[in-house]
């Protein structure tokens, strides 16, 4: 595979500011995942610690750090006296992710529109409502945290922690690189509304619905991962 190292970018990466929550290590981790998710780091290119560094307006260290937890997770690879490398995807991954996400979610997400009330369904229109704000702004990030903390936060209610952190995986092994071209078509906030939706049928324990809706937001999500490079 042809590289490209890069020590001074052309451009600003859109990456989220880090804040004082968290260890910076845990702040930059979580960052990097998300923009890794949101195709801001590409397969095939180098990233040097402190060029990144540069970005979120920290120190070198933190940086290496999440990256070479990120390379424990199977996420990037180091290249030596370079930085690291984003692992590309094949499309049997891409399939073989879709087809695990689909047998996982698709039956959670009915069996908690069946047993959750109103009341504990309702939160999650916070993050909804959030995917829908970072799609109308083109903040890629930000929308692939809301989507996360949504989808998360709805398997939690099935009350199984294995099959949250399978999908947590799943999500975190995964590329939308599509992302910015429904930014560029208007698209993303019709995508971005669908999760309201759901969230409304769930309510309503409209199961039909609710069976049709999450099965037709993977097979979106499985299409934008098939606008890569």
């Amino acid at each position: 595979m042809n590289t490209e190292s890069i020590e001074n970018p052309g451009g600003a990466l859109n990456l989220p500011s880090v804040q004082e929550r968290r260890s910076l290590r845990e702040q930059v981790t979580h960052a990097l995942r998300a923009a890794l998710v949101a195709g801001e780091l590409r397969p095939g290119i180098v990233y040097s610690a402190p060029v990144l560094a540069g970005e979120f307006g920290v120190s070198a260290t933190p940086v290496r750090e999440a990256m070479l937890d990120l390379a424990k997770e199977g996420l990037v690879e180091v290249v030596r006296n370079k930085g690291f490398r984003v692992i590309g995807l094949t499309e049997q991954d891409l399939d073989d992710f879709t087809e695990i996400r689909e047998l996982i979610e698709i039956p959670a997400t009915v069996r908690v529109a069946e047993t959750a009330t109103p009341e504990q369904l309702e939160p999650l229109r916070v993050h909804a409502r959030a995917i829908v704000k970072a799609a109308r702004k083109g903040d890629l990030v930000a929308y692939i945290e809301s989507d996360r903390q949504f989808h998360l936060g709805l398997l939690a209610l099935h009350g199984n922690r294995h099959l949250v952190d399978t999908v947590r995986e799943l999500r975190s092994r995964s590329r939308l690189y599509g992302l910015n071209a429904l930014v560029s078509a208007g698209r993303l906030v019709e995508s971005a509304e669908e999760h309201e939706r759901l969230l409304d049928a769930m309510i309503a324990r409209d199961l039909e619905s609710v069976e049709e809706l999450i099965a037709e937001h993977l097979g979106h999500v499985r299409r934008l991962w098939a606008q890569g490079d």
